[in-house]
C-alpha cells in the first residue's frame, strides 16, 4: 500500500493507514522526479510524502 500525500494531509495518510493495516507506516519523502508527476490521493496538489508498508 502506497499512499502519496502532500503537506496539509500527511497526517490523515498516516491515520488512515494505521487503521486499515493495523501498523505503524514508514513515511518517506517523495524523490524530486517523482514531485512532478506525482499528485495527493487526497487533492490536486503535488505529493511531499509517500507513507507505505514495508
Amino acid at each position: 500500500m502506497n499512499t502519496y500525500s502532500c503537506e496539509t494531509h500527511i497526517n490523515h495518510a498516516l491515520d488512515v493507514f494505521v487503521a486499515e493495516q493495523g501498523k505503524f507506516p514508514i513515511m518517506e519523502v517523495v524523490s524530486e522526479e517523482e514531485k512532478l508527476s506525482t499528485k495527493c490521493n487526497y487533492c490536486e496538489e503535488p505529493s511531499i510524502y509517500v507513507v507505505v508498508n514495508k
